[in-house]
């Protein structure tokens, strides 16, 4: 029975470190207690735990603009943050844990603005008949937490420019987003804004559970302890060398010719090449199958080791060029 409320809200937009701030006080939550931690990230695609980054984000593109990828604890589909959103995440102990009651946080949170919030579908929230939040779960033994995302005046063109991935071919046995029809918050209602709905979601926090809920201080966390959870999260291998093994296959026609490259990747590293070509310097296209095999599957490695191949006349000169942009195309 929950006995105690506290709140966390940050000010930090680094999703590596409110990631790890979110597993601190989840793994730390007392019996009988429920904290609600407040948080946002600063243009960060986020994707659960056993997705594959590459066939639910444009990771080059996102990087490219200064963005940040993040793989989070819990499972569910890819959701794109920036300081338009808010996100919430319920800590608490396994027999605490429900879900009903938390959601009921968020409707009534959302209502009090006069707007009609619902619970929908697999626990999305929508009013008007559109999803504004979107939601996951994690358990680790006894402790739990319930994340979600709050569409307040998020940027809609920046969240499907870095969502809408390729149209080329990728077959993966990771977990896929399933996309709905979304709406900020502020398109509703002109009075909602990060601050007041941070607001309004303290005090659906005491209504709901029936108690007064106390802010926890920076100074009673942890912060050795959440700084090596911030360095595993940020890390290549934690975002993207878990073992999801895909197979990503790009197919375009030049001027010498047609090239369809095939990579087959496990834990981020490419493990077999197939280069098909009915190009006339099949001794150059060869030598990409040899050279890319081994290496991580990510845009710089393969256009390094690509422009590393001895190149003897102007046709393969020419040739690297074409394959270098379509390389940049496709990841």
């Amino acid at each position: 029975m929950i006995k105690k409320l506290g709140t966390y809200l940050t000010d930090c937009t680094d999703p590596y470190r409110n990631l790890a701030v979110e597993e601190y006080l989840t793994l730390h939550v007392q019996p009988g207690e429920c904290i609600l931690y407040l948080w946002q990230n600063q243009k960060t695609v986020v994707i659960g735990k056993n997705q594959n980054c590459w066939k639910e984000c444009k990771v080059n593109d996102l990087e490219r603009d200064g963005g940040h990828l993040v793989r989070r604890l819990s499972g569910g589909g890819a959701v794109y943050h920036d300081m338009g959103n808010l996100n919430f995440t319920f800590c608490v102990r396994k027999e605490d844990y429900d879900v009903d009651r938390q959601l009921s946080v968020i409707v009534e949170a959302v209502r009090s603005f006069g707007l009609d919030a619902e619970k929908t579908g697999r626990n999305d929230i929508t009013a008007g008949g559109r999803k504004f939040s979107g939601n996951a779960f994690y358990r680790s033994g006894v402790f739990c937490y319930h994340h979600g995302t709050l569409l307040v005046s998020a940027d809609m063109q920046q969240m499907g420019k870095y969502l809408n991935v390729s149209k080329q071919k990728l077959q993966s046995n990771g977990v896929d987003s399933v996309r709905s029809r979304v709406v900020n918050l502020r398109e509703l209602e002109k009075t909602v804004t990060i601050e007041a709905l941070e607001d309004r979601l303290q005090k659906a926090f005491a209504q709901v559970y029936g108690c007064k809920a106390e802010p926890l201080r920076e100074e009673e966390l942890d912060w050795n302890e959440i700084r090596k959870s911030e360095q595993r999260f940020s890390s290549w291998d934690w975002k993207y060398g878990r073992k999801i093994p895909f197979q990503y296959s790009a197919q375009e026609r030049f001027s010498w010719g047609e090239a369809e490259l095939q990579f087959y990747v496990d834990g981020g590293i490419v493990r077999e090449v197939n280069v098909f070509s009915d190009g006339m310097e099949q001794e150059f296209l060869s030598g990409l199958e040899k050279v890319w095999t081994g290496c991580r599957y990510e845009e710089q490695a393969l256009l390094d080791r690509l422009l590393g191949l001895p190149k003897t006349d102007p046709l393969q000169i020419r040739m690297e060029q074409d394959i270098e942009e379509l390389i940049k195309k496709v990841l």
